[in-house]
């Protein structure tokens, strides 16, 4: 169960998020899942594993930021109903993602990683790396705050 607290947290969160990048190498992705994962409940090492492939905007083909893709593996962990309740719970995390990357994309102008670098892009830079992880933290804990609120308890 998610922790209630994480919108009081999400600095402390952020700041560990961006620490795994910088000092452990994790990629973006990784560093944005496994930094929530104590907090939602998942396995770090499983979010690890599981969304490496996810840095670089997609393998290093720079399309999606891979922070939004950790964020948005956060989200499926505390939205699913998981194979037990198959399809029943894909619309509500569908919503919780669009929102995620909607507030993401609101906030730095784009969602797509090499325009956030700035690659090839005449405007040049919008985000860093580690603006784009603290970013994706905060709106994600944000976000899960909200659904384990009282009124959105079931």
């Amino acid at each position: 169960m998610p922790s209630r607290n994480l919108t009081t947290r999400s600095d402390e969160l952020a700041a560990r998020a961006v620490a795994l990048r910088a000092e452990l190498g994790y990629n973006c992705a990784q560093a944005v899942a496994c930094a929530l994962a104590p907090e939602i409940g998942a396995d770090t090492e499983a979010c690890y594993v599981l969304s490496e492939g996810f840095g670089g905007g997609m393998g290093g083909h720079t399309e999606t930021c891979g922070a939004i893709s950790g964020g948005v593996m956060a989200l499926g962990q505390v939205s699913s109903g998981g194979t037990a309740l198959s399809g029943t719970t894909k619309k509500r995390t569908y919503e919780l993602t669009r929102e995620l990357v909607e507030r993401f994309g609101a906030k730095n102008g784009s969602t797509i990683c090499c325009e956030l670098k700035g690659a090839g892009c005449e405007h040049g830079p919008l985000r860093s790396c580690p603006g784009c992880i603290e970013d994706a933290v905060k709106i994600t804990a944000e976000i899960i705050a909200r659904q384990s609120a009282p009124e959105n308890a079931a």
